[in-house]
């Protein structure tokens, strides 16, 4: 590995410890259910599950999960527990 990707590699490992440095703008997750797998989207600040719960409420277990793993990193309110 040549000295500039050195370099390169713990300039990332700097940025990955700085949760501020990142905003999603959208994304397509396979989240794995206790029952089922769902496939969970964020896009312009709007969260999707393709769960029934969601469908019928507009947030679920899924998307509250990554919510709270994801917290500073989207745009909206944070999840209130």
């Amino acid at each position: 590995m040549d000295y500039g990707m050195i370099g390169k590699i713990e300039k990332a490992k700097r940025y990955a410890q700085e949760r501020s440095r990142f905003l999603f703008n959208d994304f397509s997750v396979t989240m794995k259910g206790e029952n089922n797998a769902h496939t969970v989207t964020y896009k312009a600040g709007e969260w999707n599950c393709d769960c029934t719960f969601f469908q019928t409420r507009g947030r679920c277990s899924h998307t509250i999960a990554l919510e709270i793993l994801l917290e500073g990193m989207v745009a909206g309110e944070p999840v209130s527990l």
